[in-house]
């Protein structure tokens, strides 16, 4: 049975992961009929009001992420690379905020040491990593230098950023993915796009997956 591993970041897309996102890779998984684990760091970040965007009280990444999984989110540092075939970073602004300062330094943001690690050593071990929406810009600020070739879709500000590091972007509809197959590396759009269809994400979604469960 191949084994996966999902990396959270909170549960709501303005802070933390994108729902529909999270759920759809679940449900994706699920399917194929491979064994998961999800995981999120430990650590305290401000929310954000998703009536208004508005900043609201702080809030642990890992409490917030284990609502999305029904409890059943374990710590990032618990996450071993060498129990699990294949790493999947679900989008969300939290991606770009807990997992990593992209939010607000784009390429010359720093990334969650633990998670940098995590992808380093999926990598060396050619383990497959999918990555989705704003996720793909940390798979290039720790892998640019590969050259591996992703998307966020065709928004050409963050596309000009990820090439910054090093990587290589390709434009891509919200229901496609990109794949790198050189470097085991699978990325969709989703919510990158914000007026998609929930159908149109799970689609992308399911592509990449299945696109990993292939490579693992």
């Amino acid at each position: 049975m191949r084994k996966f591993a999902v990396v959270l970041s909170g549960c709501g897309y303005l802070d933390g992961s994108a729902i529909t996102e999270a759920v759809s890779t679940y449900i994706a998984l699920s399917e194929l009929g491979a064994h998961y684990e999800s995981f999120a760091p430990n650590s305290d970040f401000s929310s954000a009001n998703h009536s208004d965007n508005t900043s609201s009280e702080n809030r642990n990444a890992l409490t917030e992420s284990a609502r999305i999984t029904r409890g059943q989110t374990k710590p990032l540092a618990d996450l071993k690379p060498e129990n699990f075939d294949a790493l999947i970073l679900p989008g969300g602004f939290g991606a770009a905020l807990n997992l990593s300062t992209w939010g607000t330094e784009g390429s010359k943001c720093s990334v969650n040491e633990t998670l940098s690690s995590i992808i380093k050593n999926f990598h060396e071990d050619s383990k497959p990593i999918g990555a989705i929406c704003i996720a793909p810009a940390i798979v290039a600020k720790v892998l640019g230098k590969h050259e591996v070739a992703l998307t966020i879709g065709n928004d050409k500000a963050t596309a000009t950023e990820i090439e910054k590091t090093g990587a290589l972007h390709e434009d891509c509809d919200v229901a496609d993915y990109v794949t790198d197959r050189e470097n085991k590396i699978v990325t969709t759009p989703a919510y990158m796009y914000g007026d998609a269809k929930p159908s149109e994400v799970f689609k992308g979604i399911t592509g990449l997956v299945k696109e990993l469960f292939e490579m693992a």
